[in-house]
């Protein structure tokens, strides 16, 4: 594809609106996994979880044609976010006896990588399919996510420190995006054909996650200090 010619801003602009409509999870899961550092740690969280997204999603961008011959794997990311998002609200907000941070730094990393990349996919193919093949278009689009992600993670952060009821909300998202990916895995066309099933899915993934984040995290909040 030649450079700024019709075709190419076309490709960048559908490329920058993708950032911005799927970048959205991505602020949701590193803000979620930051939420319990200490405040020096939380801008560093979320600046190195977001180099770690972009290095981890551009290695899926580089292998997208091997991807998409990887039998159920949107099946299996779909999964694995599910999990994700049930331990962003199982782990407390805060240690209830020691008033410190439950999670750490490397922690937090941990589970930002391995959710982007969970979430990545859908991302990464979208990204590949409106660059058609041009690699500097693909570059573009990983750079443009980086702001995106800072800005959207960094605002999502300070809103679920004003607003805890957004964790719920921000695993909720997590949850419709893992659906999202079960629906949309080639191997289960025919069982997702009917639109009424394709919802139910929808409504079981969110209500399931929030049910069980919300048992677990009782549980923890119930259980007696060892010091007691």
């Amino acid at each position: 594809m030649e450079f700024f010619t019709t075709a190419w801003w076309s490709a960048l602009a559908a490329i920058i609106l993708i950032d911005l409509v799927l970048a959205g999870d991505n602020a949701i899961v590193i803000a979620l996994a930051a939420r319990n550092l200490p405040s020096t740690l939380k801008k560093r969280a979320i600046v190195w979880g977001t180099v770690g997204a972009i290095v981890v999603r551009a290695a899926m961008t580089v292998g997208v044609v091997w991807l998409l011959r990887v039998p159920g794997l949107m099946l299996a990311g779909g999964i694995g976010l599910l999990w994700i998002a049930y331990k962003l609200l199982a782990e407390p907000s805060e240690d209830k006896d020691h008033g410190v941070p439950a999670t750490s730094f490397w922690g937090a990393m941990k589970t930002i990588v391995i959710a982007d990349a969970l979430m990545g996919v859908d991302n990464v193919l979208g990204v590949a399919g409106a660059a058609h093949g041009d690699f500097i278009l693909v570059i573009i689009g990983l750079v443009v996510s980086v702001p995106i992600v800072v800005f959207g993670s960094t605002v999502v952060l300070k809103l679920v420190e004003r607003f805890p009821l957004i964790i719920h909300a921000g695993a909720a998202v997590l949850a419709w995006t893992a659906a999202r990916m079960i629906i949309h895995e080639p191997m289960l066309d025919e069982i997702f054909d009917e639109a009424a099933l394709r919802w139910l899915t929808y409504a079981a993934a969110i209500a399931g996650v929030l049910a069980a984040g919300h048992w677990a995290a009782t549980r923890v909040s119930h259980r007696p200090s060892i010091n007691a």
